[in-house]
C-alpha cells in the first residue's frame, strides 16, 4: 500500500472516528437535560435554585476549556481526548448524586468543566481532518452533536416515561458512552507537538486572533440560547397560542438547525465560509422580523425556523476559522469556545430583564440586530481560509496499527 493511499484512508477513519466522538458528547447532553425534574426534586431546590445551578456548566466550561490546549500538548491529541472525554462522560452521574443546592452546584460545575475541555479537543483534532481532506466536515460534525443529543433526549425520555432512578439511568447511560468514546478515540489523529514547540500556558485569556472571530460565534449563540428559552414563551405570552403549539415552535427551531448542520459542508464547500455565513446572517434577520412583526403564531414560526436556518453552521466555521487563525488550534478554539460558552450563559437572562424592562418583542428586536452582524461581520472568518492546507500533513502522527 503506497504512503499516499495509506494516508487517505487513515484520514477517512479519523473522520468518522471523530464524528462519533462528536455523537457520545452530544449523547451525555441530552441525557442530562431529560432528567433535569428528577435531579430538582432530589437535590429539594425551588425553580430559581435551579436556574443558579444551571448557570455553573457554563462557569465551569469557561473556566477550565483552556487547559484543553496544555493537556493536548502534554499527552498528545489522542491520549488527551481520549481522557477529557471519559471525564466527561463519566461527569454524568454527577448532578443526580447531588442532594441539594451546594453540592449540585459543585457537581454541575465539574460537569461544565470536563463538557467545556473535551468539546476544545474535538474540535480541534475535527479542525485537522477537515484541512487534511480539504473540504469542510465541522458542520456536519455539529450535526452529529445535534444527533447525539437526540438519541440521549429519547433514551431519557423512555426512562422518564419507565420512572426510573436517574442514578441508576445516568450509571448505565456513562458506562456505554464511555465505553463508546474510548473505541471512538483510538482511530482519532494522534497529533504530537514539535520538539521545540513551547506548551500553552494553562490558563490564558482569548488570543486575539480569536476575538473578532469569537464576536461572530457571540452573535449566534445569542439567537440561539434566546430562540431555544424564549420562542415558546413567544408564541404563548405575545401571541396567544396554545402549549403544545408553543412546544412545537421550539422542536422546529432546533429541527432546522440540526438538519442545516447535516447539509452545511456541502453549502460551504460550494459558496465558502464567508458567503455561507452572510447570507445565514441574512436568513436569520428575516427570520427575526418575522419574529418581531408577527401577528399570527404561524408567521413567528416561520421566522424561528428561518433563525435556525440562518445561524445553525455559524459556530462550527468560527471553531474552523480559530483553528487556522494561528499556531496553536487547541488555544484559539478555546478562546472561540469561551466567548459563545459566555453568550449562552448570558443570553437568556438577558432576554428575560429586557422583556421584564420593556417587553419581549422589543427583546427580539435586540436578537435581530445581532443575527444581522453575522451578515456585516461575515467577512472575519476568510482570515482562516487563506492558509489552509489542501493535503495532508507528513509530519504528524496517525492513529491505528499500520498494515
Amino acid at each position: 500500500m503506497s504512503e499516499v493511499v495509506y494516508e487517505q484512508r487513515v484520514v477517512r477513519r479519523a473522520r468518522y472516528a471523530v464524528a462519533a466522538v462528536f455523537t457520545v458528547h452530544g449523547a451525555v447532553t441530552g441525557s442530562f437535560a431529560t432528567r433535569v425534574p428528577w435531579i430538582q426534586d432530589h437535590a429539594g431546590v425551588s425553580a430559581g435554585q435551579l436556574g443558579l445551578a444551571l448557570a455553573f456548566p457554563a462557569l465551569g466550561a469557561s473556566v477550565a476549556m483552556p487547559l484543553a490546549g496544555w493537556f493536548s500538548h502534554r499527552f498528545g491529541a489522542r491520549t488527551a481526548l481520549r481522557g477529557l472525554l471519559a471525564l466527561w462522560t463519566l461527569s454524568l452521574v454527577l448532578p443526580a448524586l447531588a442532594p441539594n443546592l451546594a453540592t449540585l452546584c459543585l457537581a454541575l460545575f465539574v460537569y461544565g468543566a470536563t463538557a467545556g475541555m473535551s468539546d476544545v479537543a474535538m474540535n480541534a483534532l475535527g479542525v485537522e481532518v477537515e484541512n487534511r481532506l480539504g473540504r469542510s466536515i465541522m458542520s456536519g460534525l455539529h450535526g452529529m452533536w445535534s444527533a447525539g443529543a437526540l438519541i440521549g433526549s429519547a433514551a431519557g425520555t423512555l426512562a422518564a416515561h419507565l420512572g426510573a432512578d436517574a442514578r441508576l439511568h445516568h450509571a448505565l447511560a456513562a458506562g456505554v458512552l464511555t465505553v463508546v468514546g474510548a473505541v471512538a478515540c483510538s482511530w482519532v489523529l494522534d497529533l504530537q507537538p514539535a520538539e521545540d514547540e513551547e506548551p500553552p500556558p494553562r490558563f490564558a485569556l482569548p488570543p486575539r486572533s480569536t476575538l473578532l472571530i469569537g464576536a461572530v460565534g457571540f452573535c449566534a449563540v445569542f439567537a440561539e440560547g434566546a430562540s431555544l428559552d424564549w420562542s415558546a414563551v413567544y408564541l404563548e405570552d405575545e401571541l396567544g397560542s396554545s402549549a403544545a403549539l408553543a412546544a412545537a415552535c421550539t422542536t422546529g427551531f432546533t429541527f432546522t438547525m440540526a438538519v442545516a448542520r447535516i447539509a452545511g459542508d456541502k453549502v460551504v464547500d460550494r459558496f465558502g465560509a464567508v458567503r455561507t455565513v452572510r447570507w445565514g446572517g441574512v436568513l436569520a434577520a428575516l427570520g427575526g422580523l418575522l419574529i418581531v412583526l408577527a401577528g399570527h403564531p404561524a408567521v413567528a414560526m416561520t421566522g424561528f425556523a428561518l433563525m435556525g436556518l440562518g445561524i445553525a453552521v455559524v459556530v462550527p466555521l468560527c471553531f474552523a476559522a480559530a483553528g487556522r487563525s494561528g499556531p496553536n488550534p487547541s488555544q484559539a478554539i478555546a478562546g472561540v469556545a469561551t466567548i459563545t460558552y459566555t453568550s449562552g450563559l448570558i443570553a437568556p437572562s438577558a432576554i428575560g430583564g429586557l422583556a421584564q424592562a420593556t417587553s419581549l418583542v422589543v427583546s427580539f428586536v435586540l436578537v435581530t440586530v445581532l443575527s444581522s452582524g453575522l451578515a456585516v461581520f461575515a467577512g472575519v472568518l476568510r482570515a482562516g481560509d487563506r492558509d489552509r492546507p489542501k493535503v495532508s500533513r507528513p509530519d504528524a502522527a496517525v492513529p491505528g496499527p499500520r498494515p
